[in-house]
């Protein structure tokens, strides 16, 4: 009885052991799934993992809604977290579930993502818009390489009117002096001459 009653205690001992060793290799589902790049015929799934998580994979299962028939990706030796979706039909609903791989055993499913591909005029639409938006870019970008090939073009016919105004105010400031010379000459000798002894010379009658 004694001996039952130890053996008892050994076992459930192990098995309390065992339990944080399960529970440390087991394996979170994927959070914070959602959709992006969404359109008529593709997507994008992304999501997350908790860190520290031994995971070296990931499966994606893609299904309508309302039929049975799934389709099954599987990602494995990667660090991405997001996946392609391809060849979707059109305005249809999906659900997704993104699954992490672990090295003995996968994760929960994560929880089911709806989401609905756009209608094929949507996505006309949508690039229409894109290409509307490039090429106003690009008028945009030609408008800005004119307006500055046309102020370089006044500043440097500034400089050059600036130049051309210090040149001939250069030349008239030394042409002053030689003036200045020619006029007091000019008056040296228009002017009477003057008796040597103060009075003015006086013709003989």
């Amino acid at each position: 009885m004694r001996g039952f009653h130890m053996s008892t205690q050994l076992l459930m001992l192990s098995c309390f052991c065992a339990v944080p060793w399960v529970l440390a290799e087991s394996l979170t589902a994927p959070v914070n799934v959602s959709i992006r790049d969404l359109k008529a015929s593709s997507a994008v799934v992304t999501w997350d993992t908790l860190d520290g998580e031994s995971v070296i994979g990931f499966a994606i299962t893609q299904q309508k809604k309302d039929v049975h028939m799934l389709r099954f990706i599987q990602e494995v030796n990667t660090t991405t977290r997001s996946c392609a979706l391809w060849d979707l039909e059109a305005d249809t609903d999906y659900i997704v579930h993104v699954q992490s791989i672990g090295i003995d055993r996968p994760s929960p499913l994560s929880e089911p993502l709806h989401f609905k591909t756009l209608k094929e005029a949507e996505t006309q639409a949508s690039k229409s818009k894109d290409e509307v938006t490039m090429e106003e870019v690009e008028q945009s970008t030609q408008l800005r390489a004119g307006e500055i090939i046309i102020i370089v073009v006044v500043l440097v016919m500034w400089a050059g009117v600036i130049a051309l105004f210090c040149r001939q105010y250069d030349i008239i400031k030394d042409n002053e002096p030689n003036n200045n010379k020619d006029k007091a000459k000019n008056l040296s000798e228009c002017s009477t001459p003057e008796h040597p002894t103060g009075g003015l010379l006086r013709s003989k009658v």
